[in-house]
């Protein structure tokens, strides 16, 4: 599960954009998942990311984002005859 909201706080407030992007970091041969962006947040995110990088606060490598994709499905049904009652 993902949070319903780009996870960017800019001036104190909450983005209110849905996410579009998982934000990663490729070291070695381990992926990091650091957050997620909207695309508005894109650019922001990178620089700060990049800064984090250089002051050793997070690991150094390939900055990927990672584009979401919507999934529906309709595979959860529930037939009331199937449903146990408790008295």
């Amino acid at each position: 599960m993902l949070p319903e909201r780009c996870s960017v706080k800019q001036n104190n407030k909450d983005c209110v954009n849905p996410p579009e992007y998982v934000i990663e970091i490729v070291h070695d041969k381990d992926t990091y998942m650091v957050g997620i962006t909207c695309e508005t947040h894109k650019d922001i995110v990178t620089s700060k990311i990049l800064e984090l990088q250089t002051n050793d606060k997070i690991p150094k490598g390939k900055l990927q984002f990672e584009k979401l994709k919507a999934v529906g499905t309709d595979c959860v049904r529930i037939d009331a005859d199937e449903l146990i009652h408790l008295d």
